[in-house]
């Protein structure tokens, strides 16, 4: 059977089943109304037999008094009243004669016993036990039915006449059960062929309703079935679709293939999506979306290093409300969205020195209505230091690759020369200190040089080997408070007052804590030999969008900005005992980290914030998760390193 088929035949006997159940309560409650109108007309005859009762009574005590006070003479003398009071068996004969449903008539005395009735057999008999006609009517429909339809019986309708606040006799009206279904049957009989035609009725209806209603199934069908072929739909799993007569089995397998078209592009539009999330968060580039109409519905982070707004506060503003007109940037983007066309690397210098450059992509339908424009901001300082960063890492790269092999090569030899150097130190010592000139003075100065030769091949080689990171998800402001405890006793003999500002939330990084308190304890020594007759050294701890920031600043001689380019070369030192590696190694534990470190300083003796301040920046946990632990982070300004 066709779905279509199955689906009318099922709305026509639903409709049928809600139609014939609203047909037996109609008939139930007609019958119920019936039972309550037999009910009140024969309680209105009781009553009528009652009150010629009363006046029987009356009457006949009137006439005839009773010769004692006693029970069985009050009983007799109302008896013999009510049986001559012909108007009283006027009254329940003609109730009898007339009335389609009563059966009998009877007046029973307290004992039960029927002292006048229509039927002359029950007279002076005790009063059979039979139903209240009163507990028929309050009865559900089912038990209404049973008792008018099932077996015959007489139902009763009682009055009682007291006298002296007790029951004294009792008028009884009888409904035979069978006159009660004579007298219903043609009503009822009625009822039912009115609900059958209403259920027919409606069972044809509700065919016709459910055919017109599923007609334009066929007409969707053959809609969602271009819809898939536009979709890309194999056109033989389109033809087989069509194969199948039935066009709610088509829509379904219609359904079905869009619905998995649609889940196979939400899940490519999801990674991308993502993937690009990732790009504008990595991105130094201020990028921000706008629609049709000025509204900007993407905002990168990098966004807040050109304007005042966090990147939260700017989805959804007007173009106006984003770029001020009384601010540089702010006049040159209003005035290319004024243009109307694409800009393409325009350069405006900002308030605060820094060179910008604007970008404007717009995008058009193919009716060429615009559909939105694409505007990218880019630090043209940013962009020289990421050259000098990349210059860095590739010369870094080339020492790590030369050091590797010289270490190597150079190593045998002095190790050989140590050998020999000690051989003739033993024979110089024994031939006597006088026995060569005094050229026991000179071996030592060549095992000192040896000596130190030594060092400098064993860190070349120290330097070009692979770290090995233990990355732990840590609180940035314990680690810092441990290289802070860790340098207290020198700072203290060398008269430098350390001040840690920290926000009272932790700063959770995932990092290798080891190498970052290296790098922070190279960076916190450095300050302090850079004070040499003692001063502060302050460091800052706070949260900047996706990274968590750390700033030493010292308040010491600053340097010179000749040598502020080159202070982040291997080897490169302005001290008479320094290495030169502490910033190349620092350097490195921040790459490895996807981290950056950034430095500014002002050796200006007048200036009044004269000093230094390194800037190092490491991922927070959640940025850092997704990378690689032996990575190379891109850095993002220019190292710096007191040395």
């Amino acid at each position: 059977m066709r779905l279509k088929t199955k689906l009318v035949v099922s709305a026509t006997g639903l409709t049928f089943a809600i139609v014939a159940v609203l047909s037996l309560l109609f008939v139930g409650e007609l019958l119920r109304q019936r039972i309550e109108q037999t009910a009140a007309a024969n309680n209105v005859l009781a009553s009528e037999v009652t009150l010629m009762t009363r006046q029987a009574v009356e009457t006949g005590l009137r006439a005839n008094p009773p010769s004692d006070l006693g029970n069985e003479a009050l009983y007799a003398a109302v008896g013999g009243a009510l049986r001559r009071y012909q108007p009283l068996d006027d009254v329940m004969n003609a109730i009898v004669r007339y009335s389609p449903t009563v059966q009998d008539v009877s007046v029973t005395d307290a004992r039960g016993i029927t002292v006048v009735s229509t039927d002359p057999e029950a007279v002076n008999q005790t009063a059979p036990q039979r139903n209240s006609l009163e507990s028929i009517q309050n009865g559900s429909i089912a038990y209404q039915r049973r008792q008018v339809f099932g077996r015959p019986q007489v139902f009763d309708t009682v009055q009682p006449l007291e006298r002296n606040g007790q029951p004294f006799l009792a008028v009884h009206v009888g409904v035979r059960s069978t006159f009660l279904r004579n007298s219903y049957e043609p009503w009822l009989r009625a009822a039912g062929l009115f609900a059958l035609l209403a259920a027919l009725a409606a069972m044809l209806a509700a065919a016709v309703l459910a055919n017109a209603a599923l007609q334009p199934i066929e007409q969707i069908s053959r809609q969602l079935e271009k819809l898939t072929l536009q979709a890309g739909e194999p056109a033989a799993s389109a033809a087989q679709g069509k194969a199948d007569s039935d066009a709610m089995v088509r829509v379904s397998q219609t359904i079905d293939r869009l619905g998995e078209q649609m889940r196979s592009k939400e899940a490519g539009f999801t990674t991308l999506q993502a993937n690009l999330n990732q790009m504008l968060d990595t991105l130094r580039d201020g990028v921000l979306l706008f629609t049709a109409d000025r509204r900007a519905a993407m905002v990168s982070d990098a966004v807040a290093y050109f304007l005042n707004y966090p990147e939260g506060e700017l989805v959804g503003r007007q173009l106006e409300e984003i770029f001020e007109p009384d601010t540089a940037l702010g006049a040159a983007v209003l005035a290319s969205f004024a243009d109307g066309d694409s800009v393409t690397a325009e350069s405006v210098t900002l308030e605060d020195g820094r060179r910008v450059q604007i970008s404007l992509d717009r995008f058009n339908d193919g009716l060429g209505e615009s559909m939105g424009t694409l505007v990218t901001l880019r630090d043209l300082e940013w962009v020289m230091q990421l050259g000098q960063e990349l210059e860095i890492s590739r010369r870094l790269a080339a020492i790590g690759r030369l050091t590797a092999g010289v270490g190597h090569e150079v190593k045998n030899p002095i190790n050989a020369m140590v050998v020999h150097l000690e051989l003739l130190r033993s024979k110089l010592s024994a031939a006597g200190p006088e026995a060569f000139g005094g050229a026991q003075r000179h071996v030592d100065i060549l095992a000192g040089e040896m000596q130190r030769l030594d060092r400098v091949v064993q860190t070349l080689a120290d330097f070009s080997r692979p770290m090995d990171m233990k990355l732990r998800e840590q609180d940035l402001r314990q680690v810092v408070a441990a290289v802070v405890d860790l340098t207290a006793a020198e700072m203290h003999e060398n008269g430098v007052l350390v001040r840690v500002d920290s926000p009272e939330d932790p700063l959770m990084v995932r990092v290798d804590a080891e190498l970052v308190r290296q790098a922070l304890l190279n960076l916190m020594l450095n300050g302090m030999q850079a004070m040499p007759a003692g001063g502060k050294l302050v460091l800052t701890l706070h949260r900047e969008h996706q990274f968590a920031v750390v700033e030493v600043t010292d308040d010491g001689e600053g340097i010179a900005p000749e040598v502020l380019p080159r202070i982040f070369e291997l080897y490169f030192t302005t001290k008479p005992k320094g290495s030169g590696i502490g910033l190349a190694m620092t350097y490195r534990i921040l790459q490895l980290h996807g981290g950056a470190l950034d430095v500014r300083s002002n050796n200006d003796p007048r200036a009044h914030e004269r000093g230094t301040t390194f800037t190092l920046r490491l991922p927070v946990a959640s940025a850092a998760d997704t990378r690689k632990a032996t990575s190379a982070g891109t850095s993002r300004r220019a190292l710096g390193e007191h040395v």
